[in-house]
């Protein structure tokens, strides 16, 4: 199949799903608690995508190029009947890279049911090994244990490799990189380091609070010499480098400080329905009512084949010539 491409020449080749807003953390970059008070801001069941409308949009992303899917949120696990959805979307012709974006609370009770159904991979967020910073930075709930729990609990299930994203915050949990890093390098673990991004409108960022990630990347090599892996596919989203003593890798995510839109393969839909060609958008294009109305297969192809032949996104290089904050749609809708 001919990629299809965009108008700066990028092909579409990943779908991210967001198959809820809901979350059983209040995150402070993603889903602060102050900014939920008194606001029905959660979709209402109908309003959701059924297991039978995501697995229709998932074919007919596969029929134009996509082979990588990732299930995100809010917190997916939280879905009732989730690990059914992952066997139906493992099955779809043409998806090979099935993977999950997950708090890991619920994963002791899911983990083996889901590389049962066809999941092929996990990333976990963990944002510190210290239990003060994570409660402040997850809104006061869940816990460290629990977290490292459910990586115990896919390791058990068979996920050998699980990533765990990490975004950092300076003078919140930057002084806490170095041991996070120092628990897994020696694990078949990669933790990746993430630039606090403004995405969404309610998670209060701020440039100042941006560790670049040069000066991680720098603070790490001191500690334990670092040296770049050859060949990273293009599209990744982050800079992978391996412990020259043979200890793993680690990643960088760098959206803020070194952006990577040049090779952005990634489509997004969220949980209601809307299509996004940017985690950065502020306008989607809705695509569950065009279902509802009896659109099929082929149409919804045409459909999404014109959006991408129209995206000229790249919202990330042009930031700093902005002149201010642009609206963007929230995270836990959109999913990372």
């Amino acid at each position: 199949m001919e990629p299809l491409n965009d108008t700066l020449s990028r092909p579409l080749k990943d779908l991210r799903i967001s198959v809820l807003d809901r979350c059983n953390l209040r995150c402070t970059y993603c889903m602060p608690e102050e900014s939920l008070h008194a606001r029905g801001v959660f979709l209402r069941p109908q309003y959701l995508l059924s297991d039978g409308e995501i697995e229709l949009l998932v074919r007919v992303f596969a029929r134009l190029g996509v082979h990588k899917v990732r299930l995100t949120g809010g917190e997916p696990l939280l879905r009732p009947g989730f690990v059914e959805l992952v066997s139906r979307i493992s099955a779809v012709e043409g998806i090979t890279d099935l993977a999950l974006t997950t708090n890991a609370i619920l994963l002791p009770r899911h983990a083996g049911a889901l590389k049962e159904a066809g999941l092929g991979r996990i990333t976990v967020s963990l944002d510190s090994l210290d239990g003060d910073v994570f409660y402040k930075m997850a809104g006061g709930r869940g816990s460290v244990q629990e977290v490292l729990d459910g990586i115990s609990a896919a390791e058990a299930a068979g996920f050998e490799r699980v990533k765990i994203n990490t975004v950092v915050q300076r003078n919140v949990n930057d002084h806490t990189v170095i041991d996070l890093v120092e628990h897994f390098r020696t694990t078949p673990h990669t933790v990746r380091l993430i630039e606090f991004m403004d995405v969404g409108n309610v998670n209060n960022w701020d440039r100042e609070l941006v560790v670049p990630s040069a000066e991680l990347l720098k603070k790490i090599h001191d500690r334990w010499p670092l040296r770049p892996v050859a060949k990273q596919p293009l599209g990744e989203t982050a800079r992978r480098y391996a412990f020259t003593d043979g200890a793993g890798e680690i990643g960088f995510i760098s959206s803020i400080t070194e952006p990577f839109c040049g090779d952005c393969s990634r489509a997004r839909v969220t949980a209601e329905g809307l299509f996004y060609s940017c985690l950065f958008s502020a306008k989607g294009t809705v695509l569950r009512d065009k279902i509802r109305a009896g659109s099929g297969e082929d149409e919804l192809v045409d459909e999404i084949r014109g959006l991408w032949l129209k995206r000229a996104d790249r919202y990330s290089e042009l930031r700093s010539h902005l002149p201010q904050r642009q609206p963007h749609i929230e995270m836990y809708r959109m999913g990372g």
